[in-house]
């Protein structure tokens, strides 16, 4: 189903009329078990809950549920349910983006890369920082079910900024404790992009993307991105690309190929493509690279 208006959402969960057509939020109960359904909305969502069962899924991955969990979804993204059973309270704020109109959270709320995360890759925040999370959602709460006044939206997206920055550094410090139990993703980034070269996929399939090396690693392009730049500095078609560099540089010294032919040998169909990325990177051209080694 797809819900394009808050009354629709409330109505289908028997709740209450919604006090602003734009603005929604409601508590999540954990005696009150969620039948299967598959949904798309017209609203940014942003949700944190403790699930004890179920499934969740968002488009074909299934999220990894841990107890005390954020997620953050934008306008037309599925999310899917099945006999979901919460362990604890939770909340939902919904809101339109016509809601942010003329407030600088309409351009802000574009940069915050994990709305474009998967919920496998959702937010699992501890004690301290849930305490946070709730005090804010609480001010948010008592702004709403008050007299809303000119102040009201100001107010209540000044709140809702300041839990999209906690989160933020929050996701900061998941990616530290990601590094720290499971190895450095730039490694696994690099042995996938290593194999694609080894079994000759640079002239079977071509110039590898991000998407690619995403997909083969469970995460989301931008999770993915994300990780990396904190890790190296570098993001992945930045990593890419200095791989793809190193490879022509051996290729070059050896000296058995002509420029032309490194540039197919490493999935480039346009050769004068393959000398602008290596003069960026290394601020000579490919011949004079080569020029460097004569054999």
């Amino acid at each position: 189903m797809h819900f394009k208006s808050l009354s629709d959402i409330h109505r289908c969960n028997d709740y209450p009329a919604p006090e602003n057509p734009l603005l929604t939020l409601f508590t999540c109960n954990p005696l009150r078990s969620v039948s299967s359904y598959e949904v798309t909305t017209d609203f940014y969502i942003i949700s944190f809950k403790k699930f004890s069962s179920g499934e969740v899924r968002y488009g074909k991955t299934r999220y990894d549920h841990e107890s005390g969990s954020m997620y953050f979804l934008k306008p037309h993204q599925t999310i899917q349910m099945k006999d979901i059973a919460l362990d604890g309270d939770g909340f939902e704020i919904w809101f339109h983006e016509d809601y942010l109109s003329g407030h600088p959270l309409y351009t802000e709320i574009k940069k915050y890369s994990y709305f474009n995360y998967e919920l496998n890759e959702a937010l699992h925040v501890s004690s301290k920082e849930q305490q946070i999370i709730w005090e804010l959602y609480e001010k948010i709460a008592t702004e709403y079910h008050n007299n809303q006044d000119e102040f009201t939206r100001d107010i209540i997206l000044g709140h809702i900024a300041s839990i999209l920055k906690y989160s933020m550094r929050f996701y900061k410090r998941q990616f530290i404790n990601r590094f720290i139990l499971s190895g450095t993703t730039v490694t696994k980034f690099n042995e996938v992009l290593s194999a694609y070269f080894e079994k000759g996929l640079l002239q079977e399939k071509g110039l590898p993307t991000v998407a690619m090396f995403a997909a083969e690693l469970n995460l989301s392009v931008r999770y993915l991105s994300d990780l990396l730049k904190q890790e190296t500095g570098k993001t992945a078609m930045d990593l890419i690309q200095m791989f793809l560099v190193s490879e022509a540089k051996n290729l070059l010294n050896q000296g058995d190929h002509t420029i032309a032919e490194t540039a197919y040998l490493l999935g480039f169909e346009n050769p004068p493509y393959f000398s602008r990325l290596f003069k960026k990177e290394t601020g000579m051209s490919p011949k004079q690279f080569k020029n460097q080694y004569p054999n």
